[in-house]
């Protein structure tokens, strides 16, 4: 294994993390904050420390292939959690370093779980960095680096498709740089349309900056404690539509866009996404209305189509409170949690077309009970699933779920009781960010002790990477020659 190799690149993710935070020093230097001016400085100057020591002992001999890119994806993310809580520290936003790692891993993994408790009180330039690793860690660190840098040589294939996921591999480019260039440039355009609608409709330059790296991510932070319910209708409308466009595949996109293919139309995983939605946010909200939650027509069908728009695509945002709302509703909610949002996109959960695969397996299985001989072909729309694929598909749903009823388990320890233990563990394992109970969307997660966080960014990381890259550290045969 090269692990110099490994080093090496992994000092370019620490070049480009210190770049990244001179964009949020730009709001603490006027007005000039001196808390959040140190706090991200601090961060920008170790990571370039860092990044400098592994260029130093890392080489660029040899070639970087499947150990080492596995290596690289998740070295990654444990730097930039590492470093990125570096701010937070620094500025004296959070005092634990538990508490610092929890919201900076919450961040790049685009979770929106948060341990604070006076977020409208913190300096501007914290508050954007905090954002903004949502927005880095939505289109993935790796897949920038895939997309503007060249020498990663033939591994930069493996860092691809273990950074974006979903079996539309083949609508893409077949040069890897040239198609994460696209993806890029797809995840720019609709963070920019976003920030400029948000800025006509009358925000400030503020909020539609935090907003827009929290909502094309599907991330969910917020600088205000009463979340998206602080702006206007036409804005909240807005955040709504763009929560549901960063939950589609962007294969898709760059099929449409770049090809003139109609993928998007045919495509039967978006059908089933959107029909998810539109079902889930009618149910909710005659559910609400009948209840008496909202006495107006109008405003259940707004809130339900936000908030169910918001759980599918594990973003977090809120406007309502939705702890309030009836059992139905409820149980609408958290199945949502468990769904997720498309393949390829910057959702998380357990995603759609992964549950369509995982059900016509289990239907496979039934039918071949009572006809054992027969050869049952999986398909998903004209196309057949390859069955390494469908295997694949059921050995990570099952480390899903045993990752959840591990997590709820874990965190029901002590006081906690078992909705907000189970709804917290799905929350970081879909990288949702709220939950039910004590974890509501109106609270937070401070309360947790300190080893029950860890537990939680753990469940992050596994939730990100898709359990298998971070599986695959603990074996001895990986490392072996």
């Amino acid at each position: 294994m090269n692990l110099r190799r490994v080093v090496r690149i992994l000092g370019l993710v620490l070049y480009a993390l210190a770049g990244a935070q001179a964009f949020p020093l730009l709001w603490s230097v006027s007005p000039f904050d001196s808390r959040g001016f140190v706090g991200l400085l601090a961060g920008a100057s170790m990571a370039a420390l860092l990044g400098g020591a592994c260029r130093f002992v890392g080489n660029d001999d040899g070639e970087l292939y499947r150990r080492e890119g596995v290596l690289v994806v998740v070295f990654s993310w444990l730097l930039a959690s590492v470093v990125g809580a570096i701010p937070y520290l620094a500025s004296g936003a959070i005092a634990g370093p538990v508490d610092a790692l929890f919201e900076s891993a919450s961040g790049f993994t685009t979770t929106g779980a948060s341990i604070l408790l006076d977020i409208e009180g913190l300096p501007a330039g914290v508050l954007v960095w905090r954002s903004m690793t949502q927005w880095l860690g939505g289109i993935g660190i790796v897949v920038l680096f895939v997309a503007l840098l060249s020498e990663l040589g033939p591994g930069a294939r493996f860092l691809f498709k273990l950074e974006v996921p979903g079996p539309k591999a083949e609508i893409l480019h077949a040069r890897v740089r040239e198609t994460a260039l696209a993806l890029f440039r797809i995840y720019l355009t609709l963070s920019a349309t976003q920030f400029l609608l948000m800025i006509l409709f009358g925000a400030s330059l503020f909020d539609a900056t935090t907003h827009m790296f929290s909502t094309v991510s599907t991330g969910g932070f917020s600088p205000y404690v009463d979340s998206i319910a602080h702006f206007s209708i036409p804005l909240q409308f807005i955040v709504l539509v763009f929560m549901l466009a960063a939950g589609v595949n962007f294969a898709l996109y760059y099929a449409l866009l770049r090809q003139g293919r109609f993928e998007i139309v045919r495509d039967v995983e978006l059908r089933v996404y959107l029909l998810v939605a539109l079902v889930s946010a009618s149910v909710v909200a005659a559910d609400i209305y009948l209840a008496g939650v909202d006495t107006k027509l109008s405003h259940a069908l707004f809130d339900s189509a936000f908030q169910v728009a918001s759980l599918l695509t594990t973003t977090g945002f809120a406007t309502a409170d939705f702890a309030d709302w009836p059992g139905f509703a409820h149980a609408t909610l958290v199945s949502l949690m468990f769904v997720g949002g498309c393949a390829g996109s910057t959702a998380g959960g357990a995603k759609i077309i992964r549950l369509l695969i995982g059900a016509k397996v289990a239907l496979r299985e039934v039918r071949l009970m009572f006809s054992p001989n027969s050869v049952v072909v999986i398909t998903l729309g004209d196309q057949v699933v390859p069955e390494d694929s469908a295997r694949g598909v059921t050995a990570l749903l099952l480390l899903w779920a045993l990752g959840w009823g591990g997590g709820a388990l874990l965190l029901a320890v002590g006081d906690t009781d078992i909705v907000t233990a189970a709804t917290a563990s799905l929350a970081t394992v879909s990288n949702i960010g709220p939950g039910l109970s004590s974890v509501g969307p109106t609270e937070n997660f401070a309360f947790f002790t300190g080893w029950q966080k860890l537990v939680m960014i753990l469940l992050m990381w596994l939730g990100r990477l898709e359990f298998f890259a971070v599986i695959a550290l603990l074996l001895p045969r990986f490392w072996k020659n």
